[in-house]
């Protein structure tokens, strides 16, 4: 059973319907004791940094969650589900992520010169399709072709301490942001796979085969 964490905020009847037509009906819940049964884990996306882990924290799952990560088993987390796996956001200064992967959480800022078209910064937030460059081989990722179009919709962009956790990248703005995340198996995705149609399915189903 796949548990999708109901933390107040986050796309969760669109997880919810893109498991379903996998064939996977998950479990949409907030209780300790269902999570912990839970063969993998998803950290849907939507929302605010700040917002998601306050309500962890004010629901005591924050060692719930962290206890699951430790565990081994495998661990989705999507768009802002990606963010709190990191430490710290410049969006909520004041809170603490997860912290499963080191680094921080920065914000786009085209307000510095650099060189754009038309004279016009990029816009934000970074919303639409947008391609994924494999940068290197994860089960995650398996079969989908590299360049591959995702849903994209945010307006901050993890930065990993260690450059080893990016096994994907995207361009927007006037360089690359990492798209998909790996560290072991707790994975991120800046991207809405339940909203990318077959490839993001496709990305779904790779996650849900791990759950043996």
């Amino acid at each position: 059973m796949i548990a999708v964490l109901d933390y107040g905020i986050g796309n969760l009847m669109s997880v919810r319907k893109a498991l379903m037509k996998l064939g996977c009906p998950p479990d949409v819940t907030r209780d300790p004791r269902s999570i912990s049964r839970a063969d993998a884990l998803i950290l849907p996306g939507v929302g605010a940094f700040g917002e998601a882990m306050d309500f962890l924290e004010g629901s005591g799952l924050i060692e719930t969650v962290t206890e699951f990560i430790h565990s081994g088993r495998p661990v989705l987390g999507i768009c802002l589900g990606m963010q709190i796996l990191f430490e710290k956001s410049e969006e909520s200064p004041w809170a603490t992520g997860l912290s499963a992967i080191r680094g921080v959480v920065k914000r786009f800022d085209f307000t510095t010169e650099s060189p754009h078209v038309a004279g016009r910064a990029p816009k934000v937030p970074h919303m639409g399709w947008n391609r994924v460059k494999i940068k290197k081989k994860n089960e995650l990722l398996e079969s989908i072709p590299d360049g591959s179009y995702f849903y994209f919709a945010h307006s901050f962009y993890a930065v990993p301490e260690n450059p080893e956790v990016e096994v994907g990248e995207t361009f927007y703005g006037y360089g690359t942001i990492p798209s998909v995340v790996a560290e072991g198996l707790t994975f991120g995705v800046q991207f809405h796979p339940e909203k990318s149609g077959d490839v993001g399915l496709a990305l779904l189903n790779n996650f849900i085969r791990m759950c043996g």
